[in-house]
């Protein structure tokens, strides 16, 4: 299995940022923004075929499934039309593919045509993949390798995998084998063209040792699947939220092991006798970085467009929700958008935050309860512009660089 170099990203670029933007968003120099839309629900992921956007919406406990949320811009990028469709509760990952919208729920993946420019697809939906695990982690991350695969997650059923024949007072014990890498916790690569597919005896498991990632994308530049993995959560601050290539045989680690920021090593889990100290043994692919602890992501885009300066061309925005927890006065962290730059021959560089404030202007802001919006997707548009949507109230804005302070 391919190993790869781990680069340790605490410290963000220190770019320059002005505020004044809507929502006081703070962007880069010569990036502004502008609102879209808002109220759509509680969105999820993105995608854009020309003036129009599409949102995958989650759904709260016993409520109707909102479905996929269609909004049509005019050329000043302002809504005229919005239409939502189909039944798909609790989706994350929305993608076009040859002119066909793609959308999870976390038991399924769905296709649906559209014919010629309408909003909304006359089509009734087709399954594509089915039998996706109903348990556990429901999100689902989703890409296309342009070459006929799409790439499927399935996470884990929790954060750890404890024996439960284990003394209940004692520290919790894990199994081995933990038996949630048997049908999930990898990705899996399915044929895009194919209907009525099942999981996971219908496609290819590529990697496994996954807890959660669903954030996830194809990078056509690096011709590589690319993903973030949400480490555990009860380690404070040293487990890294993890940035991976995911060739073939990937093994992330998952659940018999953890990346430690500070020690810039893969360690062996405590429920598996490790003390915080100990490597673990075996062959474990190595994260391309280690990103700071607790951010929950569930979005990475790679941008391969021309609007946004040279620099910006081949790197990836990865979206955090933001961590949760207890109220703090210093907040917690994620609740932004960071950028991650690529060289050519696919070794990240130095983390830039690239859009923040979506919380609100102080650092106490930054926590669920108190936070004014939360992140969770993100797609690029036909001109190179990056729309986000939020998670919480359903406001998208628009992202773009004209230079201009």
């Amino acid at each position: 299995m391919k190993m790869f170099a781990a680069v340790s990203l605490l410290a963000l670029a220190a770019s320059p940022a002005i505020a004044g933007e809507p929502d006081n968003l703070v962007l880069p120099r010569g990036f502004h923004a502008s609102v879209v839309a808002e109220g759509v629900g509680q969105g999820r992921h993105l995608a854009v075929r020309g003036n129009d956007i599409y949102v995958s919406t989650n759904t709260a406990r016993d409520a109707e499934p909102v479905g996929i949320i269609a909004l049509r811009l005019d050329a000043d990028h302002k809504v005229v039309e919005t239409q939502h469709f189909s039944t798909v509760a609790n989706g994350t990952s929305i993608r076009f593919y040859k002119n066909a919208l793609y959308a999870t729920s976390p038991t399924t993946v769905y296709r649906f045509d559209f014919k010629g420019h309408e909003l909304v697809p006359s089509s009734p939906a087709q399954v594509v993949i089915d039998g996706l695990p109903s348990k556990g982690y429901p999100s689902r991350g989703m890409a296309f390798d342009g070459k006929g695969g799409l790439y499927i997650e399935a996470g884990a059923t929790g954060n750890i995998c404890p024996d439960p024949a284990a003394p209940k007072s004692g520290k919790p014990v894990g199994l081995r084998p933990c038996p949630s890498l048997n049908g999930r916790s990898g990705v899996w690569r399915f044929d895009a063209s194919k209907l009525d597919q099942k999981f996971p005896e219908g496609g290819e498991q590529i990697a496994t040792g996954i807890r959660d990632m669903m954030a996830v994308d194809w990078s056509h530049r690096l011709n590589g699947l690319y993903g973030v993995m949400q480490g555990r959560n009860d380690r404070n601050d040293v487990v890294a939220e993890e940035l991976h290539r995911i060739d073939k045989g990937a093994n992330l680690g998952w659940p018999y092991t953890y990346y430690d920021m500070s020690m810039k090593a893969r360690l062996t889990a405590p429920e598996y006798g490790g003390d915080g100290k100990t490597p673990a043994e075996g062959n474990y692919t190595t994260p391309l970085a280690g990103l700071s602890a607790h951010q929950s992501p569930l979005d990475l885009v790679f941008y391969d467009a021309k609007q946004f300066p040279k620099e910006y061309r081949g790197g990836a925005f990865v979206v955090y929700h933001g961590g949760a927890g207890a109220e703090a006065a210093d907040g917690h962290r994620g609740y932004d958008v960071e950028f991650v730059p690529f060289d050519k021959a696919g070794k990240p560089g130095t983390i830039e935050r690239f859009a923040e404030g979506f919380a609100g202007p102080n650092p106490g802001d930054r926590n669920p309860a108190k936070a004014a919006y939360r992140p969770t997707g993100a797609a690029v548009g036909p001109d190179g512009s990056l729309y986000v949507v939020d998670g919480k109230k359903g406001r998208i804005w628009r992202i773009y660089y004209d230079g201009k302070n």
